[in-house]
């Protein structure tokens, strides 16, 4: 670790004074306003859904259900498409879902559903209409149900939505030093890319960067046209292996991009490096620079750009 001018200004003249002020102004969180729901997103999935839904809603309160259900199905046989935004859904397979046929037997093929074709047939509209009975869907267009399925949809986007928040943190470091370095750059003659692969870098400067991996991202990258910044940025709220495994990388990065000229700025934060503290002080002692946001937007970029 390099004790910069501005770190030895604040009164800080050792490593272990350092290390203990680095941890004394971790964060607990970095919650922004779209930390809780993305309503861009939600909205988007909504919205593609109800050209469906709005077919479906003339079925709420049926009190012939089946026979409705499968009189709209023969008329419009790409409503189908809309039934499995009404439950919680399983990534890129949300359309097609693999159901046990048997619990008492096993070895049965499963029933395999599969929404993103129209329901063209009487077997595919019996197999929609099994699965939004057996699904419990069949509720919502009950009476005492919903009064409206795209309203519904919207919560249920929302719920799943939220189950995005731990990714959220990585994104939103991502952002707050993004900010943070077009700033920067805009009052000092440097430039900055973000997502910087060696290629984009050779392209903007022609400066050749060394790979230890085959294409790898660097979330940012800061030149003058003659000299090189990578950096890289996480968030840590909770401890794990992964904080162990990324210091480990990252002590090896950093030996890499030295030998080439190159500076490396490994900026994180979060509460979880409290609990994980010999892997992070390893680090701590190899990078020259180590930072959290706190030492970030005390200036200590301008000592090394």
């Amino acid at each position: 670790m390099k004790i910069l001018k501005a770190l030895s200004n604040t009164g800080i003249g050792t490593v272990d004074e350092a290390f203990d002020d680095f941890l004394a102004t971790l964060r607990p969180s970095i919650k922004l306003w779209d930390y809780f729901v993305n309503w861009d997103k939600v909205s988007r999935n909504t919205n593609e859904m109800a050209v469906y839904l709005d077919h479906l809603n003339c079925l709420l309160g049926s009190s012939n259900f089946d026979a409705d259900f499968d009189a709209l199905l023969v008329k419009n046989p790409e409503v189908v498409k809309g039934i499995p935004c009404l439950l919680v859904r399983d990534g890129a397979n949300s359309q097609i879902h693999s159901i046990v046929e048997d619990i008492n037997d096993i070895t049965k093929p499963d029933i395999v559903f599969d929404f993103s074709m129209p329901a063209t047939t009487k077997v595919s509209r019996e197999l929609a209409l099994k699965f939004v009975k057996n699904t419990g869907i069949i509720r919502l267009f009950s009476a005492g149900g919903v009064k409206s399925l795209v309203d519904f949809a919207r919560g249920v986007e929302a719920g799943l939505d939220s189950n995005g928040r731990k990714n959220r943190s990585g994104k939103n470091m991502e952002k707050i030093v993004h900010n943070y370095l077009t700033r920067f750059t805009n009052s000092s003659s440097t430039e900055f890319i973000p997502q910087a692969t060696a290629v984009k870098v050779k392209e903007r400067w022609n400066i050749v960067v060394p790979e230890d991996k085959a294409g790898r991202d660097f979330d940012f990258a800061i030149s003058d046209g003659k000299t090189l910044t990578l950096m890289e940025v996480n968030f840590y709220s909770g401890s794990g292996s992964k904080l162990k495994s990324t210091a480990g990388e990252y002590r090896g990065l950093h030996r890499m991009l030295k030998s080439s000229g190159i500076n490396f700025v490994w900026v994180t934060d979060g509460d979880g490096w409290k609990s994980t503290k010999n892997p992070l002080r390893d680090a701590f002692n190899d990078l020259d620079y180590l930072w959290n946001l706190a030492w970030l937007n005390r200036g200590y970029l301008s000592e090394i750009v």
